[in-house]
């Protein structure tokens, strides 16, 4: 394995200094970065030309780099950041500062244009993508509840085009393989479709030192069909259906005090998700109209140690189920200078989730038994056994609705937009808390000895049901200028939303708290206060460029956002267990965006991106503490990337070779809102060499990444008390082979 991170070791070292070709090369010699018009659901101009910032991605340089999941675009696009996580339940993604790590997401994400509504569901693999596009910004007008920060779209391929067949196969350290297909056909002549199917496997990379078995197992399978119907010139319909099953191990979390990856219990993640979305077109002369509907369901189970330690204290499992359906309705149209877009959408997701809490020895002594015995040691507690379950069960509704509207005028090089939406939002939520249990009280007499004073049962049965409601008007103008052929500079002002919610994983705590107070034990803080939190909105200003030559291209940004009503994540007070969202009054978030591709000689094609983002408190008081000027948590300052891919000017019979490398960079991250904890910058470097047949119907790639072994930390969070970190994924390497069949 030593010699496999040497070789592609001197791969990126060959590929980053490469500065030209042959001259026979004469084909790489007049390759040129022409923009290509590609466009979304609900545009109708290029991505390349629209007035905002956004990366994006096709398929071939997604199999390059070896991306198959949204997180793969973690740093290619200027201040995006996806870390990867124990669990791919925790799909967080943070731009410009701005973030979420639990509940709702302040990006948004859509799969041939059906709209995720849980980012649960964000992290999965697939291996049939035509591109992506990564949208910063506030994208709330056209994409609406949750894209305050930007929007990812996804698109598979087209089942009108391609090869009849495509397998892909690939191995790599860590006992990890992955194996695909797409098989794609026509129906006749108005119609097409694709099936694929993908699986992977891993053994993991991380032990738990108290058995000696691999924490971060993984197993993932799923299936997508695709069909394109053309029943008339005028209409086209389209449906996708996909199923997915991923099955986790553990979370690799290392206590920081002992260094160690430790835990008695068990840990896992499962889920399994159904989405099928369908989409209607028609076209007249000047009006396309557009019906996208949409089912998903996710099916999810988390049980974790929860003490992430080999102490014998509670087990938290998390079962739920949800449901969503969408409809949007839209037409777009234009007319000389003028075109516009107009729609209106709604959805319902409900969801039923059961979390109840297993309390064991240690968890009852230390929790329970230690608290209130300190507090009152002359009447000490027996709990009556030493295991008792915290049982608490929620359904919540959530639905809404929203009107949208975009204008565009032209005239002459000037361009500008003005888009406005009204989106409502209605969450309710009923709950039901349980627990039967109970403890003796003793009495110490004078000589130390005690003897029983009091038998009181514990039993708790609580129902509730809770209701909010949530307007906004969501304004945006934007003005851009095209600078002949060279390109165009922009500004854009737009405001963001992210509705607010219940924090569900916070009951099983505030349980606990009730169960303190019914102890006589004051609570450590009051649960009342910690069930709900409100929205948060922002104002973006940004303004921008996208220029580009025959050689190069290149964009930059700056921006500056207002955010109101912060939501952070937070961990409550003492030795608790839960997480909380919470609202910070006022943040600020400003920064820069550059981005460029240059291809200096024949078969030599250089990229890079670079994104600052300096995100603080303005206004924030927790536990009598002020955090004002402190830096936002979780969202790095700095990202980088770096490409370089080198066309070797090396053919062999039928066959060609190329070699590439790559760097990642991020940070530095504060873990905590006092900036007492942080994860410093860090840089991780891949390579790959490709051999490939000069037709195209395979390749054979040779990649690694971290290849250099850095060492970072992905995650950090508090536990009854301790502290733990999640450390980044070692080096890896491996080979895929790609076959295509057109027959």
């Amino acid at each position: 394995m030593q010699n496999i991170k040497i070789t592609l070791l001197l791969v990126a070292v060959t590929a980053f200094t490469a500065t030209a070709t042959s001259p026979g090369d004469s084909t790489a010699r007049h390759r040129t970065l022409r923009p290509v018009e590609v466009m979304g659901v609900k545009q109708d101009a290029a991505v390349e030309s629209s007035v905002a910032a956004v990366t994006l991605v096709r398929g071939e340089q997604l199999r390059r780099l070896g991306i198959n999941a949204a997180k793969g675009l973690s740093e290619i696009a200027p201040n995006f950041f996806a870390p990867d996580y124990g669990s791919r339940m925790t799909s967080s993604i943070y731009v410009r500062g701005l973030g979420s790590r639990m509940d709702q997401p302040v990006v948004g994400m859509s799969v041939d244009g059906v709209p995720f509504l849980n980012k649960d569901c964000y992290d999965f693999d697939v291996d049939d993508i035509e591109r992506m596009e990564v949208w910063r910004g506030a994208q709330s007008v056209l994409n609406g509840r949750n894209a305050m920060a930007g929007q990812v779209n996804i698109y598979t391929r087209s089942p009108w085009s391609g090869p009849r067949l495509r397998l892909m196969a690939g191995y790599g350290r860590g006992n990890s393989w992955r194996a695909g297909a797409v098989w794609r056909t026509r129906l006749g002549q108005t119609a097409a479709t694709n099936i694929s199917a993908y699986m992977r496997s891993s053994d993991g990379f991380t032990r738990n030192a108290a058995n000696g078995a691999k924490i971060d197992t993984e197993r993932q399978g799923s299936a997508r069909w695709k069909t394109s119907w053309r029943p008339a010139s005028h209409m086209s319909l389209t449906n996708t259906a996909a199923v997915s099953l991923l099955r986790q191990g553990g979370y690799p979390y290392r206590e920081i005090a002992t260094g160690t990856i430790a835990r008695n219990d068990t840990c896992f993640y499962r889920r399994s998700t159904f989405s099928d979305g369908l989409t209607i077109s028609w076209a007249g002369r000047r009006i396309v109209a557009t019906s996208l509907t949409s089912v998903q369901y996710l099916d999810d189970n988390m049980t974790l140690d929860q003490d992430f330690t080999t102490d014998d204290m509670f087990t938290l499992t998390q079962k739920r189920r949800e449901w969503g359906f969408t409809q949007d309705l839209f037409t777009r149209g234009s007319r000389g200078r003028y075109s516009w877009l107009g729609g209106v959408f709604g959805f319902f997701r409900p969801s039923r989730m059961d979390a109840p809490v297993d309390f064991k020895d240690q968890g009852i002594a230390r929790l329970i038994e230690q608290h209130r015995n300190e507090s009152n040691p002359d009447y000490p507690i027996s709990w009556f056994t030493r295991r008792f379950t915290l049982g608490s069960d929620f359904r919540t509704r959530n639905g809404g609705f929203a009107l949208y509207h975009e204008s565009r005028y032209t005239t002459g090089p000037w361009t500008i937009e003005a888009a406005v939406r009204y989106d409502f939002e209605h969450v309710s939520l009923d709950w039901h808390s349980e627990c039967s249990t109970g403890y003796h009280t003793l009495h110490v007499l004078p000589d130390g000895s005690t003897e029983h004073y009091l038998t009181t049962p514990v039993n708790i049965d609580e129902r509730g049901h809770m209701s909010q409601n949530f307007s906004q008007l969501l304004p945006k103008v934007a003005l851009s200028y095209r600078i002949g052929a060279l390109g165009d500079v922009y500004v854009n002002i737009a405001k963001g939303y992210k509705a607010g919610g219940f924090n569900l994983q916070m009951f099983s705590d505030v349980l606990q708290q009730k169960l303190m107070k019914l102890m006589g034990f004051g609570m450590a803080y009051n649960p009342d206060e910690v069930v709900s939190y409100r929205p948060e909105t922002s104002w973006n200003y940004e303004a921008g460029t996208h220029i580009s030559g025959k050689r190069w291209s290149a964009e930059a940004t700056v921006f500056f956002i207002d955010t109101r009503n912060r939501q952070l994540t937070t961990f409550p007070a003492g030795t608790t267990t839960g997480r909380l969202m919470t609202n910070a009054a006022r943040a600020h978030s400003c920064g820069i965006e550059l981005s460029g591709q240059w291809m200096p000689a024949g078969g030599l094609t250089l990229a890079g991106s670079y994104g600052f983002t300096n995100a603080t408190f303005r206004s924030y008081t927790s536990g009598g503490v002020s955090y004002r000027g402190k830096h936002l948590p979780y969202a790095p300052a700095h990202t980088v990337f770096a490409s370089a891919e080198w066309q070797l000017p090396l053919h062999i019979g039928d066959t060609s070779v190329s070699a590439g490398a790559n760097m990642r960079g991020a940070g530095p991250i504060y873990w905590d809102d006092a900036n007492t904890v942080r994860q410093k910058f860090y840089a991780t470097l891949g390579a790959h060499i490709t051999i490939a047949g000069t037709d195209e119907r395979w390749s054979l790639r040779l990649w690694g990444e971290n290849i250099t072994d850095t060492h970072y930390d992905t995650f950090y969070f508090v536990s009854v008390g301790k502290a733990f970190l999640q450390q980044g994924k070692p080096w890896q390497a491996g080979v895929t082979l790609r076959y295509s069949i057109d027959y």
